[in-house]
């Protein structure tokens, strides 16, 4: 008797999770190993598709340079935009974290921008940079300082999506605010009582207590970096000369321009084989680093 009530309530729990799995299968198990597959074949989408071994992945490493013109614009990227806004979003809670008059007010403020639509905010940021009239070169020229091309210039390219990226800053900032609320307080008056400076507390104290939120948001901002597209894609393109060309973004020519969707299948595959790789070696790195027990 036991045993058939377990087993209407195995059916029962099946049949309510069903919408759900009958929804991963086909819309991410399937993608995900029809990708694969098309990956080692010749596929235009309008034909069916041909096997033709490695053929793709042979041509991506050896005899492709806007392969590697994309990889390198991405690592550029990843390499100071995630420092960047983790070092902005930290610098900004630990501002906030201060009890003073209007700190919800400023909190929202700088939260604000994280949750503005991606597009609205590349269209905001194309009137910005602009080289002649946009709101940065304004201000430049009142300074008296070089007016960039931005955008329009091949060696300020990257460097002004670089720029833009530190807007959604307030995403970790609000992170970073709540692993503040876990550091121990009379750890902070006991460094005091040392004769400890406010630099030597941040660095000694709270850093390592929130290096699990630190280690957090690196992980996922170089996710992030790695698949960085839309921005990109509606500010700039391709970019002069090629140079805001990112993984993603050749990824999406491959696949939606050209038309070679197993070539662009099988950059998926090596994006998933480097973004592996990078988070291993960072959790490797992370080792003695990483201070998960004084977050508890």
């Amino acid at each position: 008797m036991a045993h058939s009530s377990q087993r209407r309530e195995w059916v029962a729990g099946l049949l309510f999770a069903s919408p759900f799995l009958l929804g991963f299968a086909l819309l991410t198990v399937y993608p995900i190993c029809a990708s694969l597959y098309y990956s080692f074949c010749d596929y235009s989408v309008f034909d069916p598709p041909q096997w033709n071994g490695g053929a793709n992945y042979v041509e991506l490493v050896t005899d492709d340079p806007l392969f590697w013109k994309a990889l390198s614009n991405t690592a550029v990227f990843t390499v100071f935009s995630v420092p960047l806004v983790m070092a902005v979003g930290l610098l900004l809670a630990l501002l906030l974290n201060v009890k003073v008059r209007g700190q919800a007010f400023f909190r929202t403020l700088f939260f604000l921008p994280s949750i503005v639509p991606i597009v609205a905010s590349a269209v905001l940021w194309v009137w910005v940079l602009n080289p002649q009239y946009g709101l940065v070169n304004t201000v430049l020229q009142f300074l008296g300082l070089p007016t960039p091309g931005w955008l329009a210039d091949p060696a300020w390219a990257k460097p002004a999506l670089i720029l833009m990226s530190v807007w959604g800053a307030g995403h970790n900032m609000v992170l970073y605010l709540a692993g503040l609320q876990d550091v121990p307080r009379e750890l902070h008056e006991a460094a005091e009582i040392d004769g400890a400076n406010a630099w030597q507390k941040t660095w000694y104290i709270t850093l390592p207590v929130i290096s699990p939120v630190l280690f957090f948001t690196l992980i996922m901002g170089m996710i992030g970096s790695f698949q960085y597209f839309t921005n990109a894609w509606v500010m700039s393109g391709n970019g002069p000369d090629d140079s805001t060309l990112f993984y993603a973004l050749y990824l999406f020519n491959n696949a939606f321009l050209y038309f070679r969707m197993g070539y662009a299948s099988a950059m998926a595959w090596l994006l998933f084989l480097v973004i592996l790789g990078a988070t291993l070696l960072l959790f490797r790195f992370s080792r003695g680093r990483v201070h998960y027990e004084a977050a508890n």
